[in-house]
């Protein structure tokens, strides 16, 4: 898997995941000598190339000078991240169907920026950790657990079995901002065309929305789980 990017690949190196090599530019300046420097101490091989090398190499164009190879993504377990939780004060987020990687790299960021303790995605009808998700996600990927399991819905029986309160984000709930959210809490967003699916939607315990104040009806997947998780966040600390 390549992780490409300045700060996907030292966010990579803070990790200890087995690397395999790092492919750098020719006499690297700034934080490419950090990065550098970092591998050095893990004794990483380090191959210097062109930024032609690198173009050809990198998937998207984008690599920054840096591209880093290592095993492939290790998915987590659903109860892994269950197991992973401060007491009655769970934190998942749910993804029902989230196909552009954009959208996921942007959530499993703000995920990890937020502090729950780790992203659902299916196996099926969804974006996959990817190398573009991990740059993405600037890294973020590699702080927190993401699991990928057969069925969303049987996800979240589980979690309501854990004492979750699970909440969809649709344009047709509560207000957001009178919700309780204390104990456990999953948040479920829905893909991009879609929203959250029907039944996945009847499992859940509360449906809540963010009030939207302009004329466009709908709000990016991804912002809108930044908008709510920070909202989680916020109640908190309240």
């Amino acid at each position: 898997m390549k992780t490409e990017g300045r700060n996907a690949v030292f966010e990579l190196l803070k990790t200890g995941k087995n690397i395999e090599k790092i492919m750098l530019e020719k006499e690297p300046q700034g934080s490419l000598k950090s990065i550098f420097a970092e591998a050095r101490k893990r004794n990483i091989k380090v191959q210097f190339v062109d930024r032609r090398t690198l173009d050809k190499t990198s998937e998207e164009g984008r690599h920054q000078g840096v591209i880093a190879f290592s095993s492939d993504f290790v998915y987590s377990s659903l109860d892994e991240i269950i197991s992973a939780r401060e007491e009655n004060r769970g934190f998942v987020v749910l993804c029902d169907g989230i196909e552009d990687v954009h959208n996921l790299g942007s959530i499993i960021r703000v995920a990890e920026c937020a502090g729950a303790d780790g992203v659902v995605i299916p196996s099926n009808n969804s974006a996959s950790v990817t190398d573009a998700v991990i740059r993405i996600s600037a890294g973020a990927v590699n702080h927190i657990r993401v699991a990928k399991v057969n069925s969303i819905n049987r996800a979240v029986d589980r979690l309501k079995q854990e004492n979750y309160w699970v909440y969809a984000l649709e344009a047709d709930g509560t207000d957001i901002y009178k919700s309780d959210f204390s104990g456990n809490v999953a948040l479920v967003v829905g893909g991009e065309d879609c929203g959250v699916k029907r039944l996945t939607r009847e499992k859940c315990d509360f449906i809540v929305s963010i009030p939207l104040k302009g004329k466009v009806n709908s709000l990016n997947a991804s912002v809108a789980l930044g908008i709510s998780a920070y909202e989680v966040v916020r109640k908190r600390n309240d």
